[in-house]
């Protein structure tokens, strides 16, 4: 073979590793410099750790030619450098520098540098001692630098995703690129650009490859469509660390009225999942010990905070679950007869509200404390379809009319199948849909909706109790989260807060259960000779009363008033020294030998 020949097939060899070669001018290619090759593309895939030396070279280019061409302008460039400063250190977070720290050390060098140009310019770079203070603050000044952690993570990123060619033609995605990137505090993410004929479906599929190709843990890859819905594109996150892998403690109530949505537990990102649960039902779904009962309690947790909510619940576990919020729950059912009774009346509750609506030409029931929403919490949906099926068709009414007059159904199950949901119109009516573990692939259809897993939406994943996805109006790519952690403590310490402070049903709503009873209602507002009886069969229940004291579920049933009521006169008795509470949701009257 010619020696020609074989210098054309060598410079074919370094176009496909993306070195050229140096044509001379006779018209001969000759192999490039090697040594210039290496040195310029270690200077590029270290650019990052080398930018402090990239700084201060351009800084001494800088300084000599201005000395020469324009020594008057150092003024303007000590103001430029002031002025450049102060931005940094005040207005640094529009620009990406989110922490104090970052935006103290970006004005530090900007004033510093602006400093020894303008010194530089006047005096000339190599004026004693301007060389010196520029090799030791350079230094002291890159230091930070280097040890940045999101400096380094965007590096890793840079460094991995350099490799997607080779990574995307050996998982079967031949064509894929890399649009953008971007490390955050558990990891980075990065936005893809699919060949033709390319869809999300097959980027889903592939998360097992994608992961071994990129050296994570299992299940640290997370594909999502990207925000503008195009079909040739997807994002993809990978975790460096499970932010989740601990449980999170609640902060407390993220909300003060039913019109805010509620914070349920942070997303991988750190940001909030916030959901608005006003005119709106939810599902809540997953096996046991999945941490249902754990989200149930942070929604809790927020509806007793809310002043313009009234709280009914269904407990068939004989209020196992929801007892610790009896104090702030106004009717809690924890048999079938009395969950139908409730049910029931929540029907009646709906009927009046739309009838007094349309009296007044209104469309919707605004909540306020005088006019509350009611959310209805039903615990294990399907021990209600086992155990008082005759209750399911009220259950349909306020999920097809409760929106409109603020009748919010929220159930929670470990596998809403159509026959756990009653054969009824519930679940198609359900707008919010958390997904805690599912034991098999298939259950995530049956709580998020048809085609969710096909979609990306991988709760059988899920990997530790109080992780969840939710599918809402406002959330609908698949992120996964984790519940909020309410201790027993914190439990009994928030309803012991919020029972004073819990709202009673409106007149229209009392009225109609009342109608409903065919009888004196158990809330309707009493006239004033009502109220003393009331209030003297209340006080001879607290005198009378044995040493352990008379719970509260007595008092509601033996007044025919509601736990708001009750809990306010217990209150009022309590400060005037009349009663004490002998223990956790047992009172009686204040004698002699009382302690």
């Amino acid at each position: 073979m010619s020696r020609a020949r074989q210098m054309r097939r060598h410079a074919r060899t370094m176009r496909r590793n993306g070195l050229q070669p140096v044509v001379l001018i006779n018209g001969d290619e000759r192999l490039p410099d090697l040594a210039i090759v290496l040195v310029g593309r270690a200077l590029w895939r270290y650019r990052s750790e080398l930018a402090p030396l990239y700084a201060t070279s351009a800084l001494v280019v800088g300084a000599a030619v201005l000395h020469f061409e324009h020594p008057g302008w150092w003024p303007y460039l000590l103001g430029f450098g002031t002025a450049l400063a102060s931005a940094s250190a005040g207005i640094g977070e529009r620009v990406g520098l989110t922490r104090r720290g970052e935006r103290l050390y970006a004005a530090l060098v900007a004033f510093a540098a602006g400093a020894w140009l303008a010194s530089a310019v006047a005096l000339g770079p190599l004026w004693t001692p301007l060389p010196q203070l520029l090799v030791c603050g350079a230094f002291v000044l890159a230091l930070p630098w280097w040890a940045h952690r999101r400096r380094r993570a965007r590096v890793r990123v840079d460094r991995q995703l350099a490799a997607w060619p080779d990574i995307a033609r050996t998982i079967g995605l031949p064509g894929s690129a890399v649009q953008s990137a971007m490390a955050d505090v558990w990891g980075w993410r990065a936005r893809f650009a699919l060949a033709r004929g390319q869809t999300l479906a097959d980027v889903t599929g592939k998360v097992p490859a994608i992961e071994s190709a990129l050296g994570t843990f299992r299940g640290a890859v997370r594909v999502m469509p990207t925000r503008d819905g195009k079909a040739n594109r997807f994002e993809l996150r990978v975790l460096d660390t499970d932010p989740h892998a601990d449980a999170i403690a609640w902060p407390g109530p993220s909300v003060s009225s039913i019109a805010e949505p509620i914070d349920l537990g942070p997303f991988e990102d750190a940001t909030a999942a916030r959901v608005s649960f006003l005119r709106r039902h939810a599902l809540i779904g997953g096996v046991a010990g999945s941490g249902k009962s754990g989200g149930i309690n942070v929604l809790m947790g927020n509806l007793v905070a809310c002043p313009d909510v009234v709280v009914w619940a269904v407990d068939l576990k004989r209020g196992m679950e929801l007892q610790p919020w009896a104090s702030c729950i106004d009717r809690l059912a924890t048999t079938p007869e009395q969950a139908r009774t409730l049910l029931r009346d929540a029907v009646a509750v709906l009927e009046a509200r739309a009838s007094a609506l349309a009296t007044q030409g209104r469309r919707v029931w605004e909540p306020s404390p005088d006019m509350p929403a009611l959310v209805i919490v039903i615990d294990e949906y399907a021990e209600l379809t086992d155990d008082a099926p005759d209750a399911i068709p009220d259950t349909d009414s306020i999920a097809r009319r409760g929106r409109a007059v603020a009748v919010t159904l929220i159930a929670a199950t470990q596998r809403p199948t159509q026959k756990a949901m009653g054969k009824g119109a519930v679940r198609s009516q359900m707008d919010v849909r958390m997904s805690f573990r599912v034991r098999e692939r298939k259950d995530v259809d049956l709580i998020l909706g048809q085609g969710m897993l096909n979609a990306g939406w991988h709760a059988h994943t899920l990997n530790a109790p109080g992780k969840f996805l939710i599918s809402a109006p406002d959330h609908d790519v698949p992120r996964r989260a984790r519940a909020y952690l309410l201790t027993d403590k914190t439990v009994t310490r928030t309803a012991d807060h919020y029972a004073d402070h819990r709202p009673e049903l409106d007149t229209v709503s009392r009225t109609a259960i009342e109608e409903a009873h065919n009888g004196p209602s158990l809330d309707t507002a009493p006239d004033e000779g009502q109220a003393d009886d009331s209030e003297a069969v209340l006080w001879d229940l607290l005198s009378t009363a044995p040493d352990e004291g008379c719970t509260v579920p007595h008092l509601v049933t033996a007044t025919g008033r509601s736990r708001p009521w009750i809990y306010q006169r217990l209150r009022e008795l309590a400060d005037a020294g009349r009663v004490t509470q002998v223990s956790r949701g047992h009172w009686r009257s204040v004698t002699d030998d009382s302690p």
